[in-house]
């Protein structure tokens, strides 16, 4: 048989409205991330990094490109595809030059 304990509160109950203000309570250990920060054996070469940023960025853009135009000659060759398969004789668009 399972017994239950009462939950006993572990600080004391803070009443809310009342107008004051408590203190923050700060753990004795430095609360940023200096602690997981190495040294490094060089500085960082910004204009590198700016440069493989600018890269990331043109193959991105290049990606979504073909990307979009693929997904329009997709639609494009389904719309001929359906023409085509309903019998109709008119699917394809034929240019003449101008003279």
């Amino acid at each position: 048989m399972l017994q239950f304990r009462p939950r006993t509160p572990s600080a004391p109950r803070v009443q809310r409205g009342n107008g004051s203000v408590q203190p923050l309570r700060l753990t004795p250990e430095r609360l940023d991330l200096s602690r997981y920060e190495q040294p490094r054996a060089e500085p960082d070469n910004y204009r590198q990094r700016m440069l493989a940023n600018i890269a990331a960025l043109a193959f991105t853009i290049a990606l979504t490109a073909i990307g979009i135009w693929l997904a329009v000659s997709i639609a494009d060759l389904r719309r001929t595809q359906d023409c085509v398969l309903m019998g109709r004789r008119d699917c394809v668009k034929i240019t003449t030059p101008h003279i």
